[in-house]
């Protein structure tokens, strides 16, 4: 900090004291007193020239420059009340006060020049020219008038402010209610959903079964259902609705529902999903559909005779992993068009023989790097699994996807649908 202090002539300094407003008015001699009295002063940028509560004994007049005058310096209360600008003076409320403590700080906001003026001076000066402390009186009053309008100005403001925290607290606070109202609902959708798969799979002698299922968001579209049918025979269905989250759970719920009520009245699988499809298409469920592969297992005759909508085509090898050859053909899925078009197919599981059903959530499932696990190492997984059971099977095959999917986000739902012949 550089204060330098300057001796001008006085001719000089009394014509700068004529520029000030608090001391135009004054008769000759006294701007001789005072000019004689008072000292110029010449402050850098951020120069501090006084702090809150110290003691004050002189003021000082601005005759370049301005100066901030500060409220709880170097406190979280810190505030600016205003800035003093050329002709105005500071520092006098020591003078009048009396405690004669300072009422707040001053710091230079650019370089300045200044007029000082002792306590004894200003006391002298006073004296002899009562109207002058008239005056200084009404700057005082002004100063103090602008800051109250100040004050009030400020505590609208802060008012408004807080009015507008406290609507929009009230407002999160609303969306966090809804937010956990609504994960509230999701979970018990999960569970009734779940609750909706097969919560024990059919003992089927000469079979191990397993399943899986994991929706990639709190509900899914995929499910899948194993149900006894006349005669020792066990309907297997798995189907995935295009879409996630709870429109895909409700037309998943209402797909299921609807399939194994047909799947216990029709004399083949196909038929099963043509009267599906009807059902489906009267709802006008506009963009909604669903792939579907149902199949009836014949444990007797070894085989499997199924109906493709569109889905997955199943795998299918022998003890030593050798691939049952399963046809392809053309099919759509259901819910899109009257008459859609089916692929119907029947494959024979000889003892040891394995059938893997799944969604393509499996095929699709992204690793970190976004590459897909894809068909031909679900194949190689498949035939070369030396799992003990079907449900160990499925049990293998979600560990391998946990791990080729790492820390990436689930994509879709996974399901897996598993028939081994002992």
């Amino acid at each position: 900090m550089t204060t330098t202090k300057l001796l001008l002539p006085s001719e000089q300094l009394e014509a700068l004291l004529r520029q000030v407003p608090l001391f135009a008015e004054l008769p000759l001699d006294e701007i001789h007193r005072l000019a004689a009295s008072m000292r110029l002063l010449t402050y850098p940028v951020g120069t501090l020239l006084f702090i809150e509560g110290d003691a004050g004994d002189r003021l000082f007049v601005i005759l370049e420059g301005s100066i901030a005058i500060i409220k709880s310096l170097g406190t979280p209360d810190e505030r600016l009340v205003n800035v003093r600008g050329q002709g105005e003076f500071i520092g006098e409320m020591s003078l009048l006060t009396g405690d004669g403590r300072r009422t707040a700080s001053a710091r230079t906001a650019a370089p300045t020049r200044l007029l000082e003026l002792t306590r004894d001076d200003f006391e002298a000066l006073m004296a002899s020219r009562p109207a002058l402390a008239h005056q200084m009186l009404r700057v005082q009053s002004r100063r103090l008038r602008d800051a109250h309008d100040h004050t009030i100005r400020d505590l609208h403001e802060k008012n408004e402010r807080l009015a507008r925290a406290y609507a929009e607290l009230q407002q999160a606070q609303a969306q966090i209610i809804a937010q956990e109202t609504l994960r509230r609902e999701l979970r018990l959708a999960r569970d009734i959903q779940q609750r909706m798969l097969p919560q024990r799979l059919p003992n089927l002698p000469g079979y191990t079964l397993g399943a899986r299922m994991i929706p990639a968001q709190e509900v899914g579209g995929d499910f899948y259902d194993l149900f006894e049918l006349g005669g020792g025979r066990l309907g297997v269905v798995v189907g995935d609705v295009c879409g996630k989250g709870v429109p895909a759970a409700l037309y998943m719920a209402l797909t299921s529902s609807l399939l194994r009520a047909e799947a216990g009245r029709s004399a083949s699988p196909e038929q099963a999903l043509r009267a599906l499809n009807r059902h489906l298409g009267s709802r006008g469920a506009d963009g909604l559909f669903v792939t579907v592969i149902y199949g009836v297992l014949d444990p007797v005759a070894r085989t499997f005779s199924y109906v493709r909508a569109g889905h997955e085509y199943p795998l299918a090898w022998a003890a030593d992993g050798t691939p049952i050859p399963v046809p392809s053909g053309r099919a759509i899925p259901v819910g899109l068009f009257p008459e859609p078009i089916l692929e119907s197919a029947t494959l024979t599981l000889p003892p040891g023989a394995t059938l893997l059903l799944f969604s393509d959530g499996v095929t699709e499932s992204r690793g970190v790097d976004h590459a897909l696990l894809g068909h031909e190492r679900l194949r190689e997984l498949a035939y070369g699994s030396h799992a003990s059971s079907a449900e160990a099977l499925c049990d293998e095959l979600l560990a391998t996807l946990a791990a080729h999917q790492g820390a990436a986000p689930q994509a879709d739902d996974i399901t897996l649908v598993a028939l081994r012949a002992r």
